[in-house]
């Protein structure tokens, strides 16, 4: 990731916080119209759920400019994901629901610029997740 698409990431996230609990309601309604068979990995009361995607993005957003940083975490939380049955192909399950919930939080603020940013962002931690979780073999797919 360039350093401009850091800032617009964040720049954008800063936007989508004041509505984050609508925007992760979003979400995960979005999610589960996709990819209906996750649905079960949650539970029924996503009220906390929804509140650990907001701090999750926040932490991880903040720390885009600082990497290494966050590296750590996103380990541990790609290992937590398989034990809930998380599986490879469900990552970029996740990243469309996430852009697409981004892309109407932000509305005329989600630009092309904006969006090839958290697709760089989400492809860069994604694939270290799936390769921390999995083995390298898997994140290549």
């Amino acid at each position: 990731m360039t350093p401009s698409q850091v800032k617009l990431v964040q720049d954008s996230f800063a936007k989508v916080a004041p509505i984050s609990d609508q925007a992760a309601a979003i979400f995960y309604d979005r999610l589960f119209e996709v990819a209906p068979q996750v649905r079960a990995m949650f539970p029924d009361d996503l009220s906390e759920q929804r509140k650990k995607l907001m701090a999750t993005l926040a932490v991880v957003v903040n720390g885009l400019s600082n990497l290494e940083a966050v590296l750590p975490a996103a380990s541990a939380l790609s290992k937590r994901h398989v034990e809930y049955g998380a599986k490879p192909a469900h990552y970029p399950v996740v990243g469309a629901a996430l852009l697409w919930t981004l892309e109407k939080g932000l509305g005329d603020a989600w630009t092309p610029e904006v969006a090839a940013a958290w697709i760089a962002a989400y492809g860069t931690l994604s694939g270290y997740m799936i390769s921390e979780a999995y083995g390298s073999a898997q994140a290549a797919e």
